[in-house]
């Protein structure tokens, strides 16, 4: 039997045919994203560390790195309430490895407060999870004889401006959601900002002020050793550390007070769906574990896992909602 060898040309077609197909196969393969997170993540803190934002975003970046075994940086980038280190993250790079943790002032407050501000909360960024509330609740000092707040409004009302009230500083959560209060019970209430909220809360309990809206931690200690006297709670729902407590709405029959601090994850704006699902389960997954939950109470916080869709209408709706509290109450950027 006569057996037809390959000519050398066919040899050589037969071979550069494989290494081309080894090729194609090995390209296709380095061309294929490595999964999501490959490297270590950058959480942006738009605020200098110890705040709610900053412990906030310190559990989520643990919660994060336990969970993909990939590091959670938290940067600290301050300054102009938060416009200077979330400018920074809408610049960035969407590849879902640059984020940053959003507060009510960097995302809702800040257009309406800063007339250029260098950043859109809404054409730069993408919602990727709401994470938190913490609400305020409203303290008199002992020296003030209203004992409920319904009392308090028509007692405001009766003597205009001889009501102080304290703030961590123009444009702070407590100063919004005091004015927000003056616009929905028409009371003249007369605002003094401090550098801070501790040094707030120290003339407070001396009696240089007789009124403060902030956030429970800061002043729960207060409230139990009867150095202040609690009015109402800012929330839709009462909170777990003051049961007894109403809220707002409750107190004067009012329909849908809220003034609540709120905090969320987002990301540059064009950042891939996949990498926003990914990051949004994780987080409420997170969230809804035991451990978390109970670290976030020690701090006044409420968890609030949801879909990046509702995150994202919530900062739209409060965008609109703090606009003419700022305009009305003359708010300025300290």
């Amino acid at each position: 039997m006569t057996v037809t060898r390959p000519q050398p040309t066919q040899r050589r077609r037969a071979a550069l045919a494989v290494a081309g197909t080894l090729l194609m196969t090995c390209a296709s393969a380095w061309a294929q994203p490595a999964p999501y997170p490959a490297k270590p993540i950058r959480l942006v803190v738009p605020f200098t560390p110890g705040g709610s934002t900053d412990i906030l975003a310190r559990a989520i970046g643990q919660e994060l790195t336990k969970a993909w075994g990939q590091s959670v940086v938290v940067e600290n980038v301050p300054g102009a309430g938060g416009a200077i280190g979330a400018d920074k993250v809408a610049k960035a790079p969407a590849d879902g490895y640059t984020l940053l943790m959003g507060h009510i002032g960097t995302l809702a407050v800040n257009p309406s407060l800063y007339p250029k501000l260098p950043y859109n909360p809404v054409r730069d960024f993408t919602p990727v999870a709401w994470v938190a509330r913490v609400p305020n609740v409203l303290v008199v000092h002992p020296s003030v004889t209203a004992r409920t707040l319904k009392e308090f409004v028509a007692y405001a009302r009766a003597n205009p401006g001889r009501l102080n009230y304290g703030s961590g500083g123009n444009g702070s959560a407590a100063n919004l959601a005091t004015e927000y209060l003056k616009l929905q019970t028409s009371s003249a209430l007369v605002h003094i900002p401090y550098r801070g909220t501790a040094p707030a809360v120290t003339d407070l309990v001396g009696g240089q002020i007789q009124l403060m809206f902030t956030g429970v931690p800061a002043v729960l200690s207060q409230i139990k050793s009867g150095q202040l006297r609690a009015l109402a709670v800012s929330s839709p729902q009462r909170v777990d550390a003051l049961p007894d407590l109403p809220t707002v709405s409750e107190a004067l029959g009012m329909k849908d007070f809220e003034a609540d601090q709120w905090y969320g994850v987002v990301a540059p704006a064009g950042t891939p769906r996949e990498i926003v699902a990914r990051l949004n389960g994780q987080i409420n997954q997170s969230l809804n574990a035991p451990e978390l939950k109970t670290r976030l109470a020690a701090e006044g916080a409420v968890a609030t896992p949801n879909p990046p869709e509702v995150f994202g209408k919530l900062i739209d709706s409060e965008i609109v909602r703090w606009r003419p509290v700022i305009t009305s109450g003359r708010v300025k950027a300290d």
